[in-house]
């Protein structure tokens, strides 16, 4: 938004949790957004930016309050049925917070469907959360239309922690749509699974990300997903915009992380 508001000459404000990696604030601000840190989370900034538009005579680009967010999404899932040449993969997990993403990629396959551009099956959509927020892994579970907000969220991946997603009743419509599921996984095995990855594969994932890999983890041990499904997991970040632990703390890979995760050992289900 920043950037794309200074090619147009336009002024720019962004609204962040006061917690908010500094890399993050720091790019914003280098584009010539104007940047504040806000006592709360992401549901608290939206009620700010709420208050000042009829004020200040600002247009809303949060989550779905903008018309072609979900335009954009969709090429996740039109590139996906391109490089797997026509023939979508069984299952696909995605992190899910505003859920922008997971609704765009239902839509864009819908449509190649439509087009007969792709044949069914569609691939089952999977909602990963972390425990510490998971309103729509709650919703789901109880068989609801919508989510309640969550109260005290909190996680370490920050794309995620969003107490209360307006499109949450998209984002349950198209999980059920597609025969999928909704899971939530600790923080400590989010970070297992990133170490894992990271050490293992050579690939920086953002705690997000790590959150699709521990669910993927968590749904093959009970029999969710199998053997033969071909599964896709989004990561929507480098990790290199999130703190990572010392070296110190992995100077010698081939001793046990903390938690008992080890090179080349997959963190448990």
């Amino acid at each position: 938004m920043a950037a794309y508001a200074a090619q147009a000459e336009m002024e720019a404000f962004c609204f962040c949790p006061d917690d908010t990696p500094e890399i993050n604030l720091s790019e914003i601000a280098l584009q010539g957004a104007v940047v504040w840190r806000v006592n709360g989370l992401i549901n608290d900034c939206a009620r700010l930016v709420e208050a000042g538009k009829a004020q200040f005579n600002w247009f809303d680009l949060s989550t779905l309050k903008e018309p072609y967010r979900i335009e954009g999404k969709k090429t996740m899932g039109l590139e996906l049925a391109v490089q797997f040449g026509w023939r979508l993969p069984q299952v696909v997990f995605y992190p899910t917070g505003g859920g922008t993403g997971l609704i765009g990629m239902w839509k864009a396959w819908q449509e190649l469907l439509e087009l007969g551009w792709i044949a069914p099956p569609l691939p089952r959509l999977v909602a990963v959360q972390s425990s510490g927020c998971a309103p729509i892994v709650r919703a789901f579970d109880l068989g609801a239309q919508s989510a309640t907000p969550w109260k005290d969220a909190h996680t370490v991946a920050a794309g995620i922690r969003v107490p209360a997603a307006l499109g949450d009743f998209l984002i349950l419509r198209a999980l059920r749509e597609s025969g999928g599921f909704a899971l939530a996984v600790t923080d400590e095995r989010i970070l297992a699974a990133r170490a894992h990855v990271g050490a293992a594969d050579g690939l920086l994932l953002s705690p997000e990300g790590a959150a699709t890999y521990a669910a993927y983890l968590s749904a093959a041990a009970a029999g969710l997903i199998t053997s033969t499904d071909q599964v896709v997991l989004f990561n929507c970040a480098t990790g290199l915009k999130y703190p990572m632990p010392s070296v110190t703390d992995h100077m010698d890979l081939n001793r046990p992380f903390e938690g008992g995760i080890a090179r080349g050992a997959a963190p448990p289900p």
